[in-house]
């Protein structure tokens, strides 16, 4: 998938945007997101922004402009065919979604569209279950343009990190430092995942994995995970190639 996308956006900057705004686009757009490896083909285009193939700037507007069109879109689709959508074979296998994402919207519907916005399963379902409720324009518009402003760069971030890594000058410390980025990387993520756990635990039915991870393991586990990722960043920064790689940072946002 990567391989095709870069063949795709390398042929010219009109190709790469249209890429990025057609990503965001179908990753947000009613059901069609649950199927696609959205979060895969936006750290894949991240990681084309980091290496300096993609303009930054130019991909964060195609891909708010994406979100916008696929959420929009949804939110019609959902008002206007409410009804022959819940007679619908696939809504009705997936109705434990459609039932918590429904509660979620009628106790919170702003932060509802907000957060749902970075949460893969209902990305695609809120907009569409908002216009299914007949929400109010006025409530959906503030937090779905947040939500799409935030929403790229934050998928981005990922393959950004990648991409500049590679750029990086080959030499004897080059590796360890590749493998110390994505160990704090990984450990970061765990540590973040570990915490929405233990915040989460209680407040919904459980799943499959919560008698992997039940409550009193997630309060020792999550504390434990946050020393060593805090650790881990510590020696990041010390590296020697540390500022070398900010500077690659740097210039990928500056461009």
């Amino acid at each position: 998938m990567q391989a095709l996308l870069e063949h795709f956006i390398t042929q010219s900057v009109m190709y790469s945007l249209i890429a990025v705004a057609m990503v965001a686009f179908l990753e947000s757009l009613a059901l069609v997101g649950l199927i696609l490896p959205g979060t895969i083909m936006m750290s894949a285009l991240g990681a084309l922004i980091g290496s300096g193939e993609v303009n930054f700037w130019q991909a964060w507007l195609a891909g708010i402009i994406g979100c916008l069109l696929g959420d929009w879109i949804s939110f019609w689709l959902g008002w206007r065919f409410k009804k022959p959508l819940h007679r619908w074979s696939f809504m009705k296998k997936n109705k434990a979604l459609l039932d918590k994402t429904e509660h979620a919207l009628h106790q919170h519907s702003m932060m509802t569209i907000l957060i749902g916005r970075f949460i893969g399963p209902t990305r695609p379902l809120v907009p569409m279950v908002a216009g299914m409720l007949d929400l109010p324009v006025s409530k959906f518009i503030i937090p779905n343009i947040i939500g799409c402003l935030f929403w790229p760069p934050v998928y981005f971030l990922p393959g950004i990190l990648a991409g500049a890594a590679i750029d990086i000058p080959a030499d004897a410390q080059s590796g360890s430092f590749k493998w110390l980025l994505l160990l704090a990387a990984g450990l970061l993520w765990l540590t973040a995942w570990l915490g929405w756990r233990l915040w989460r635990a209680g407040r919904s039915g459980s799943d499959r994995l919560t008698r992997f991870l039940p409550r009193g393991r997630l309060l020792w586990l999550t504390p434990v995970m946050s020393v060593l990722t805090l650790v881990s960043l510590y020696v990041l920064c010390k590296h020697p190639l540390m500022p070398v790689y900010i500077d690659i940072l740097r210039k990928v946002v500056s461009r």
